[in-house]
């Protein structure tokens, strides 16, 4: 049985900005024609917590996904960034889902304990705390995406399909 697994990104939130990173990389996963696993994707998510909560949870409910990639722009990293932790206040919660196992075998993939203090933590935080407090089985992880540009794109792309295959093909993440 193939694996739900659901995407999400986020649009722009500065007005001289062409894209967002993240976006674009979902955009490019959109393109690949080999990928076997049952994907959602919830693109362009508004960045404001609340309402960007508010969809992934509705998303959530309506597909009930095996695991959840939630991701976000990081203009200043040089590569992919997997977030170990998310925090409110004095609150942190931890993925499920095992970082080390997860990169391994990726060539340029960071496991991050610093998801920042904007949209990103919030979300992120938002949807562990949901599925701890629903019970849920699902497992999420937080990728940050730098910039892409030509010289890293397909590195990038791989590096993040390999993420996605490890997830849906291995019950040991």
């Amino acid at each position: 049985m193939k694996k739900r697994i659901l995407l999400t990104s986020f649009d722009i939130w500065l007005k001289d900005q062409q894209s967002n990173s993240s976006d674009d990389l979902l955009l490019e996963v959109t393109k690949l024609e080999f990928i076997p696993h049952d994907l959602t994707f919830l693109r362009q998510l508004p960045v404001d917590v609340q309402l960007a909560c508010t969809q992934v949870m509705e998303k959530i409910k309506a597909i009930q996904p095996d695991y959840i990639i939630c991701c976000g722009m990081a203009a200043r990293r040089t590569q992919l960034s997997v977030e170990a932790v998310a925090s409110y206040k004095e609150i942190v919660l931890q993925t499920q889902v095992d970082l080390e196992k997860l990169v391994a075998g990726a060539t340029a993939i960071q496991i991050s304990h610093d998801c920042g203090k904007f949209v990103c933590e919030g979300l992120y935080y938002s949807v562990l705390d949901y599925l701890s407090q629903n019970q849920l089985t699902a497992r999420c992880i937080f990728v940050h995406v730098p910039v892409l540009n030509q010289e890293n794109l397909m590195g990038i792309l791989a590096d993040f399909v390999l993420i996605i295959n490890k997830l849906a093909l291995s019950s040991s993440c």
